[in-house]
């Protein structure tokens, strides 16, 4: 006879197995979590702290202190791990006045850090313990600081007119070759005055295990409803000097004109005395010219004025009435002589061909002669 399990037991038996295999799974998670919990790791850029039922019992803070440490598993030992490396805490602009009575917004920064212990401190000396003591948090460092740096920026402000905080002596020189202004110096009062007042006896360091590193004013600026006006009077402003750069301009522009205008005046009068030279030189040439050729053949230039005469004179429709004696009649009744207008022979400058050359000029003239006649 074969003995059957009822369906009933069969499920009973796999929820049994199940609700085994979560227990056993949940405690090895437990376990293993007890042991991660027995281990601490300290790195390079914090700072631990570890307590035991409220009270501390160990500070891992030195460089040597850096790797992994045994402790008791929670919830025996608790861990309380601290950034040391620098934080920038940038708080939004606020509004100050200065001692004019002007309002502006003022930008600022500010770095800190939890500071490096010595390696001779006591325990209850180090940094980290006095900042988790008087802190415990980093937000809470932060708005301790930003109160202190208001209430110092606020004093600092209130001594300086506008003027003396926005002056710049030389606005295009390169960063190189700014020297300190009253920015800088005011940053440095404050830094000064973060780590301690005048008033107090300990510095930041001493008191709340904070280093403050550096403090500065990134930007000033006015309020949005003087803005509009302060505008308005600088353009005002670089208009007066845009119109004082163009008279300056101008002026030096008539200066080169007028400059320009005397010299071309003289180069013209130079140009024009040395033309009226050169022409009365040619005129004078030219007179000697023509009075040497009339002196050579005085019948010949009489014979040319002649002519020139009949073409001013004559045309198609010109009717004269002249008598015989009349000079203009003269060639008409009498005729041309070649002999009285033949043209003196030219000088020739050598002497090999002054001989065929005369030789040429008698033959001319014989033929002349026989022409005429």
């Amino acid at each position: 006879m074969i003995n059957q399990k009822s369906p009933n037991n069969s499920q009973a038996t796999g929820k049994r197995r199940k609700w085994v295999t979560i227990l056993i799974l949940m405690g090895i998670i437990l376990i293993s979590a007890l042991i991660s919990s027995m281990f601490v790791t300290v790195s390079e850029t914090e700072s631990v702290i570890v307590e035991r039922l409220g009270k501390i019992v160990a500070i891992y803070d030195q460089p040597t202190d850096k790797g992994i440490h045994w402790k008791f598993p929670w919830p025996l030992e608790t861990v309380r791990k601290f950034d040391q490396r620098i934080q920038i805490y940038d708080p939004p602009g606020r509004e100050f006045f200065t001692q004019d009575k002007k309002n502006i917004i003022v930008d600022t920064y500010l770095c800190w850090k939890i500071a490096r212990p010595s390696e001779t401190s006591s325990p209850e000396e180090r940094p980290v313990l006095k900042f988790f003591r008087s802190l415990g948090d980093p937000e809470i460092a932060e708005a301790r600081l930003d109160s202190r740096l208001r209430s110092i920026l606020s004093t600092q402000l209130g001594k300086l007119k506008l003027t003396d905080i926005l002056n710049v002596k030389n606005s295009e020189a390169g960063p190189e070759n700014l020297s300190k202004t009253q920015l800088d110096h005011i940053s440095e009062t404050i830094l000064k005055q973060l780590n301690q007042q005048k008033n107090e006896t300990d510095n930041l360091i001493s008191r709340l295990g904070i280093d403050i590193v550096d403090v500065r004013i990134k930007r000033i600026n006015l309020p949005y409803g003087n803005l509009q006006s302060v505008y308005e009077r600088m353009k005002s402003e670089r208009k007066k000097i845009a119109d004082r750069y163009r008279s300056a301009g101008q002026a030096e522009n008539q200066m080169i004109r007028s400059q320009a205008d005397r010299h071309y005046s003289e180069f013209i009068a130079k140009a024009n005395r040395e033309a009226a030279r050169i022409k009365a030189e040619a005129e004078a040439k030219a007179v000697q010219i023509v009075n040497e050729s009339h002196a050579r053949d005085p019948e010949f230039y009489q014979f040319l004025q002649t002519l020139d005469s009949y073409e001013k004179i004559l045309n198609e429709k010109t009717s004269l009435i002249l008598s015989l004696k009349n000079p203009l009649m003269k060639l008409f009744s009498d005729g041309v002589s070649l002999n009285k207008i033949s043209v003196p022979p030219k000088k020739e400058t050598k002497k090999t061909n002054s001989t065929q050359k005369k030789k040429q000029t008698n033959l001319k003239t014989k033929n002349g002669n026989e022409e005429g006649s």
